[in-house]
């Protein structure tokens, strides 16, 4: 089974991501409210794969994932950013810190699972 980090801020979409992706995929969902917390909750148990936004307050998704990168605990993580943001110049932005995809939101709960896999590669 896989397992699922979703790092935001933001109550309702950690907990509508969540329901999706247990509900749909089966997955089992990890949380964390911060970039920090998501650092800590990614070392402790090891997820397949996290999913984090990118606007967060204090530390956000981008320097989240740097942090991460200087890990070796949680480096080899694959990192899906969720943004809000989607003129071509922050796409690219993103795609340049070498994170695994980037999703959209608004996301659409019935498809996230497949676009998280589709995203990864993986088949199941």
């Amino acid at each position: 089974m896989r397992r699922i980090l979703i790092i935001d801020d933001e109550d309702d979409i950690r907990e509508v991501a969540a329901l999706s992706l247990e509900a749909i995929a089966g997955w089992n969902i990890l949380t964390a409210s911060s970039g920090r917390e998501g650092m800590v909750v990614a070392a402790r148990e090891n997820p397949d794969a996290i999913v984090m936004d990118v606007m967060m307050p204090e530390v956000d998704g981008p320097t989240t994932f740097g942090l991460m990168q200087q890990d070796p605990a949680i480096a080899h993580i694959p990192v899906i950013l969720l943004t809000a943001k989607v003129q071509g110049v922050d796409q690219r932005r993103f795609a340049n810190l070498g994170v695994a995809g980037v999703l959209f939101k608004p996301f659409d709960p019935l498809t996230l699972s497949q676009q998280i896999s589709e995203t990864l590669g993986w088949k199941d």
